[in-house]
């Protein structure tokens, strides 16, 4: 089922967000500080969090909020599956239902911000399987060599 986050479940998405094996310990401390702020204040701006759970078990969550200064544009900030779990439609669920709830919140477009490392190709590939395409390609924006690919898909 997927559900909203709650307070309660940042320790298990911390440590489901580590133990994917893509993201860096620094991503994973502004991840801790993106879930403190969406509950303490951000939720009130309309950032979505939810959580992705079975028998108890939290295997996935989605991060996504309105763009500031834009016309109904979102942007997909988080998106993470239990490592065990790849493969099995998890992930799909969640940007299926990312996608859904925009589009009641009458939002047009949704962008989502990856690498181009090679350890995110899978994570390219997903995108481009659920009808996104890439729009942009931000030469070493992470660092020397790692590039900032950007997806867009257009929800109306």
């Amino acid at each position: 089922m997927i559900r909203p986050t709650t307070a309660a479940d940042t320790p298990h998405l911390l440590a489901l967000t580590e133990g994917t094996g893509v993201f860096k310990p620094h991503e994973i401390e502004a991840l801790n500080e993106v879930l403190s702020d969406y509950h303490a204040e951000t939720h009130k701006y309309g950032h979505v969090a939810v959580t992705y759970e079975e028998a108890g078990r939290i295997l996935g969550y989605a991060y996504y909020a309105p763009a500031a200064m834009t016309d109904r544009t979102w942007y997909l900030y988080w998106i993470a599956v239990k490592r065990d779990t790849h493969a099995k439609g998890i992930g799909s669920k969640l940007l299926r239902y990312a996608e859904d709830d925009i589009r009641q919140r009458k939002g047009r477009v949704l962008f989502i911000e990856t690498s181009s490392l090679p350890h995110y190709e899978l994570t390219r590939k997903f995108y481009l399987k659920h009808g996104y395409e890439i729009t942009g390609v931000l030469r070493d924006y992470y660092s020397d060599g790692d590039d900032m690919v950007v997806f867009r898909k257009r929800l109306q």
